[in-house]
């Protein structure tokens, strides 16, 4: 691993990344933003499987999804640029290994939403409740995803912790 991380921190978007003044807030801007994206689609889709705003059927709030995905693609690669810029912050973060894992969990959550549930609730409608099976990923995904987003916030909290 330490290999690795030297590599890593031997490359040139390392390079980038800490050289110039304004390339890593300029980063953090998009991360922010893709995170924006991505938790306002999760958010808005969970909530109205779990009961509110009934008035929207769920198939209208599924056309947001690209813009979830879009969001996804920017967190991820603000993220590789971030851990290329510092690759010793992260890989002894118990924060950044624990968000890692939630975000692998929330993949597996998704999977299993669209293998086994979503037809269910393609026929959701306004008014209608979503299936047990869609409230329990639902709350599952929010769990998660807020756990991601408070585990992100603490890795500038936590250097050095594992």
């Amino acid at each position: 691993m330490q290999s690795f991380v030297e590599w890593v921190a031997s490359t040139r978007v390392s390079w980038f990344m800490n050289d110039h003044v304004w390339v890593w807030p300029a980063t953090e801007i998009l991360h922010f933003f893709g995170m924006s994206l991505l938790i306002g689609t999760i958010v808005l889709l969970d909530l109205r499987m779990l009961g509110m705003a009934k008035k929207l059927p769920l198939l209208s709030l599924h056309q947001l999804v690209p813009w979830g995905v879009l969001g996804f693609a920017i967190n991820l690669i603000t993220g590789i640029l971030f851990f290329a810029g510092n690759p010793y912050r992260y890989v002894h973060n118990i924060s950044f290994v624990l968000k890692l894992l939630f975000i692998f969990l929330a993949g597996i959550n998704v999977l299993v939403f669209y293998l086994n549930v979503f037809r269910d609730t393609e026929s959701v409608g306004s008014g209608d409740d979503a299936p047990m099976s869609a409230k329990i990923i639902a709350a599952i995904s929010l769990f998660l995803w807020v756990g991601i987003m408070g585990l992100g916030r603490m890795i500038t909290f936590m250097d050095d912790t594992f």
